[in-house]
């Protein structure tokens, strides 16, 4: 199995989807419902790159229904920062509208927000398969970050139906997530 190839051609085809903006109206709808009575206060999140869905509208909504229902705690939104040297991430409070700079990859990241620990981490799928197994960048950032956290949160992987891989082959190093959604629903565990 060819990881890279694999990515690349997923990848390519995600930003090609031509009803990508559809799907993602319905994985936030898939979203918004799965989260319906979860207990977190902190979730953990990422900001979309290269046609990636989207999670943080459905995640500022929850977290206005917490502070509109009156939630026991607050509810705080974090977002990776990359610590290059361990290759794992932190998460940083975000908010709509908070100070943001590029990391160490060009990618966004909340600036000088205080560090959270979530207890619900959604990580970005370029490509999934059965047991809970994701295809990412290939940087192993959140396989590293999974295996350190103590406790562990709980991981659900995000990504469109067209990332699906039937043969998809986890290595020794990958750490499986808790659940997997997709715009068709819950694809992990089924």
């Amino acid at each position: 199995m060819d990881k890279s190839a694999i990515r690349r051609a997923l990848i390519e085809e995600r930003l090609n989807l031509p009803d990508r903006l559809s799907r993602s109206d319905q994985l936030q709808r898939v979203m918004r419902i799965w989260l319906i009575g979860r207990p977190d206060a902190v979730i953990g999140a990422y900001w979309p790159i290269k046609g990636e869905f989207d999670p943080l509208p459905a995640l500022h909504r929850w977290k206005e229904d917490g502070e509109l229902q009156g939630a026991p705690q607050r509810r705080q939104i974090g977002l990776p920062v990359v610590d290059k040297t361990a290759g794992t991430l932190t998460f940083h409070v975000w908010y709509p509208g908070c100070p943001m700079e590029e990391d160490a990859y060009a990618i966004p990241k909340p600036k000088d927000t205080e560090v959270v620990v979530p207890t619900l981490l959604f990580v970005p799928c370029v490509g999934y398969g059965a047991g809970g197994y994701r295809l990412g960048y290939g940087g192993g950032f959140y396989d590293r970050t999974l295996a350190s956290l103590q406790p562990r949160p709980f991981t659900v992987g995000l990504g469109f139906g067209q990332g699906f891989l039937p043969d998809f082959e986890p290595e020794a190093h990958d750490q499986p997530l808790d659940a997997i959604l997709n715009d068709n629903g819950v694809v992990w565990p089924q």
